[in-house]
């Protein structure tokens, strides 16, 4: 294992720090935790804390090596004199005049941005008128054992019926991992939080019509096998609350606003200019 991949394979990334740590230095030229966690931002759209912990650490260490290799090559074309070729210069001055009218735009976008104001009476209002919008649906968090054949739906059937509480739990979670063929066999069954209709239809109207803490006396078939189900938790369904959706309301009017705001400045803004079209 080389000094690069040593790096790689101890590097925790995390989608922000509070100072900028050097992760590794090539050629002289340091790169740095801030560099990689922008560039980890920019690949996720900003989503990068929300990946599995695997999966963060397997995009940090790839944009990572990216970097490296890209000073890497960046190096052997400066001693190769292209930073000083005619191709460069004139590729970088188109590059910089996009990066120059790009930034303008979204300082600018910024700036009136910044002057759109949402009131506490305006979210109130854009919730009273919409409260459809903030019905939560039933949830249900449901575990399953998928099998080929009824029979062995049965045979697990009778190992678990007569359990109770946690015995239950812990019995038909072992069972899905020795039995189970569906995906989620790893977790012991465990299907998550879900609401109607995310389901095939016959799984989806035997699990919503269950009692918590009970499983399925009767194998359910779908075109996938033989289910053997274990209602684990049931949330009804509710109307969330004014606090719980403020800021996405907030967000959601300050946007509307922006984009009139926009709009009406650009309508502006083109009755001033001198707009030629080209001739034929």
């Amino acid at each position: 294992m080389n000094l690069v991949q040593k790096v790689l394979s101890s590097t925790i990334f995390v989608a922000a720090t509070l100072s900028a740590n050097t992760l590794v230095t090539v050629n002289g030229k340091a790169i740095t935790s801030d560099e990689v966690n922008e560039a980890l931002m920019q690949a996720t759209q900003g989503r990068f804390s929300t990946l599995p912990q695997d999966k963060q650490q397997e995009l940090g260490q790839r944009i990572l090596q990216e970097m490296v290799m890209q000073e890497v090559v960046y190096t052997d074309a400066k001693k190769q004199g292209i930073d000083k070729s005619k191709e460069f210069k004139d590729e970088l001055a188109k590059v910089t005049e996009q990066i120059k009218k790009r930034l303008a735009v979204q300082i600018w976008q910024k700036k009136v941005s910044d002057k759109v104001s949402v009131t506490d009476k305006e979210i109130s209002d854009y919730y009273n008128k919409n409260k459809a919008e903030f019905q939560e649906k039933e949830r249900v968090h449901a575990y399953h054992i998928l099998v080929k054949t009824e029979d062995e739906a049965n045979k697990v059937i009778s190992q678990i019926k007569y359990l109770k509480g946690a015995d239950l739990e812990n019995k038909f979670m072992a069972l899905a991992k020795t039995n189970s063929t569906g995906p989620s066999q790893s977790k012991g069954g465990d299907l998550g939080m879900f609401t109607q209709g995310q389901m095939v239809p016959a799984f989806d109207k035997a699990v919503f019509s269950m009692d918590v803490g009970a499983i399925t006396t009767t194998p359910i078939k779908t075109e996938f096998g033989y289910h053997v189900i274990y209602l684990k938790e049931k949330k009804p369904a509710r109307m969330l609350g004014l606090n719980e959706v403020k800021n996405f309301i907030s967000q959601r009017i300050k946007m509307d606003k922006f984009k009139g705001v926009v709009q009406a400045k650009m309508q502006e803004l083109q009755k001033t200019a001198k707009i030629v079209p080209a001739k034929n």
